[in-house]
């Protein structure tokens, strides 16, 4: 059994979840600097067996597309090409760092603490992870 890879891509930053290889819970893995991310997902599946990445489609309210959704629809097509066994799902983000955000007040986390984007970008990739989980049948 593999394990589920979530992304939550952005121009400098990628917060990186993984799942349990039962694939139940979500964790938070890193925040690693986005021209790195592909070495590491190269490494990371070397050691791992990844049944599938996920990876937040930015979208406005409306639907439609945003000033990242090009780089991330670039990342979709450069993760087909270096893992092409793997399904890449794109998956909605709105709201994923917002509701990272509550969710770091939630569980009592420093107010300097939440000021680090990078906690930010891992909580909304593991929390994109575990709604995926919850909303779609292995």
């Amino acid at each position: 059994m593999g394990r589920i890879i979530a992304l939550d891509y952005g121009k400098k930053r990628t917060g990186i979840a993984a799942t349990d290889p039962l694939k139940i819970i979500a964790n938070g893995l890193l925040t690693i600097e986005t021209e790195k991310l592909f070495d590491f997902l190269k490494d990371y599946a070397g050691k791992e067996s990844v049944e599938k990445i996920i990876i937040g489609n930015p979208t406005n309210l409306d639907g439609s597309p945003t000033d990242a959704t090009a780089s991330v629809q670039h990342c979709i097509r450069r993760l087909k090409n270096m893992f092409p066994a793997i399904p890449v799902i794109p998956v909605d983000e709105r709201y994923s760092s917002k509701m990272a955000s509550r969710a770091m007040v939630e569980m009592g986390m420093k107010k300097k603490d939440r000021r680090e984007k990078s906690n930010i970008d891992v909580i909304a990739a593991t929390m994109m992870l575990q709604d995926y989980l919850a909303n779609n049948i292995l």
